[in-house]
This record gives structure tokens, sequence and C-alpha cells, in this order.
């Protein structure tokens, strides 16, 4: 995954506003007590990302 699309499935989920204030503050246990901006800074692969990020905020399947 790139980070263009991954951005993209971002906003698309939460919008503009809410996903990057979400990548910024929330901390997430699946990665390992990171944010999505750390957990990327740190080299984390994205699919590994964005599979937290649906299982924390219950996105359904198909837009996974």
């Amino acid at each position: 995954m790139r980070m263009s699309q991954f951005r993209g499935l971002m906003e698309d989920e939460f919008g503009a506003l809410r996903a990057g204030s979400l990548a910024r503050d929330h901390v997430f246990s699946a990665l390992d007590g990171q944010t999505v901006d750390e957990a990327i800074e740190s080299g984390t692969d994205l699919r590994r990302i964005w599979r937290a990020v649906c299982d924390a905020y219950d996105v359904p399947p198909a837009r996974r």
C-alpha cells in the first residue's frame, strides 16, 4: 500500500479533519501504543496500520 492510498482511505472513512486528528492523537494498542503518525514514522507497514484503525473503529469489511 502506498502512502497516498492509505491517506485516501483514512479521509474517505473519517473525513479530512477527523482523519488528521485521529492519526495524530489516537493511541492504538494494536500499534504497540503508538499513534498512526508515530507508527508510520517508525516504519510500520501501512496495511498493518490500516487494519488496526479498521478494527478499533469497526470499519465494515467492504471498506477495509
